[in-house]
């Protein structure tokens, strides 16, 4: 059974509520980490795609800048031969670029909109595979007839996603607010 049609569905799901609804929740959440993996796998795919356009872009921006330049000169020298209808060719040819490169400039800010996009769905989706590996801890100790909470980690435990340089920074925070 496929618990996810879509990405989104596995950043909006319940898992408290999917799981309470089968009949073997360890089968079921065990499955469930299996396709947020491969919507995390996707998801890198898509953020690694997605990264490479803006480069590209980027990168054909950058050069059509400087023919811009270039063409700019050229009219500049023709201008100074005395030679009014290359300089006017020179003109059109930079104008043309011109246009092209406010399209270009659209097209780049689209990428980076959509990297931006996909690189927060993958987060929100390594967030939810997490928790859902913390709901499996806790479900296995239960059916081992463990009743500790899975959610009491040690400072040690990594939560994949998650970066420990920012969760010492956001603690030193916390711990200076309450100081106040």
């Amino acid at each position: 059974m496929a618990y996810f049609s879509r990405l989104t569905d596995i950043v909006t799901c319940n898992l408290t509520e999917i799981l309470a609804n089968e009949a073997d929740p360890v089968a079921a959440v065990d499955r469930i980490i299996f396709e947020m993996q491969e919507g995390i796998t996707g998801a890198q795919r898509s953020v690694k795609t997605a990264t490479l356009n803006v480069d590209n872009l980027e990168k054909e921006l950058r050069e059509q800048k400087i023919q811009v330049t270039a063409w700019q000169d050229k009219a500049k020298a023709f201008l100074m031969n005395n030679d009014e209808d290359q300089a006017r060719d020179s003109l059109a040819r930079k104008q043309e670029l011109e246009a092209l490169i406010a399209g270009l400039e659209q097209q780049f800010k689209s990428a980076v909109a959509t990297k931006n996009h996909l690189l927060t769905t993958q987060k929100a989706l390594e967030a939810r595979h997490a928790e859902a590996l913390r709901k499996k801890e806790k479900i296995s100790q239960a059916v081992q007839g463990e009743d500790q909470q899975a959610s009491a980690m040690s400072p040690s435990q990594v939560i994949p996603g998650s970066s420990p340089d920012k969760i010492d920074e956001e603690l030193e925070a916390l711990k200076k607010e309450l100081l106040g």
